[in-house]
């Protein structure tokens, strides 16, 4: 059985340079990586639709040399999706991305517009986001569009989540040995299996991939029956 959508907490980066004695920038250049590979293999895995936990809104209190580090990253990233098709993969990107610099904000938006009507895995990347912030955010549309309490439902609250018309989250996957969630799609997890792994993420592959997928295939999910 394999998950049709998986959310993956992305951690470790620091500590795999701190062990190579290197600076903490070249560990999140390896988990660039590690990520464009994972991408692949999910997509080679039949997954449909992937959630990666990037950049959260707590990580805006890290030293502001480091949010510039990752900020230039993501532009590497996204200067390397012009052009690349040949997967058939949707982009998208969930959280408040106005914290952006406006080019970067030009970008994702140019990549959400250029995969929209590909039919092959969906690809979100997190950024800015935080599960709390999203379902005040869902709220607080809910109530500007004066939508009576009486009407609103579990599925008109989850149409107004970054994640709106995804199916829930089936599996999370965490790296580096955390056994928390750290406000990660709060909402769409109800009912998620976690998986945890000592790996790092700039050494997460295929192995820890298919590990991953099996101990999800051997999980009995009832969702509350008998």
């Amino acid at each position: 059985m394999i998950p049709v959508h998986v959310g993956i907490i992305m951690d470790g980066n620091g500590r795999w340079a701190k062990k190579r004695g290197m600076p903490r920038k070249l560990g999140h250049k390896e988990g660039g990586k590690a990520f464009r590979k994972c991408v692949e293999l999910c997509d080679n895995a039949g997954i449909k639709f992937v959630t990666f936990y990037a950049f959260s809104t707590e990580n805006r209190s890290r030293p502001q040399e480091e949010i510039n580090a990752l900020i230039e990253l993501f532009d590497e990233h996204l200067d390397e999706l012009r052009g690349k098709d040949d997967r058939n993969s949707r982009i998208r990107f969930l959280g408040d991305l106005s914290f952006f610099p406006a080019q970067t904000q030009k970008k994702m938006h140019e990549a959400e517009e250029a995969t929209k009507n590909n039919t092959g895995l969906t690809c979100n990347l997190a950024l800015n986001y935080g599960g709390r912030d999203e379902i005040v955010n869902a709220a607080r549309k809910i109530v500007s569009s004066g939508l009576p309490a009486s009407e609103i439902t579990e599925e008109v609250f989850s149409d107004c989540l970054y994640t709106a018309g995804m199916p829930d989250v089936d599996l999370i996957i965490r790296t580096a040995g955390e056994q928390r969630l750290s406000n990660f799609l709060i909402w769409q997890a109800a009912y998620a299996e976690y998986y945890a792994t000592d790996t790092l993420w700039p050494d997460f592959g295929k192995k820890d991939l298919e590990k991953a997928l099996k101990a999800f295939g051997e999980r009995g999910r009832r969702f509350g029956k008998i």
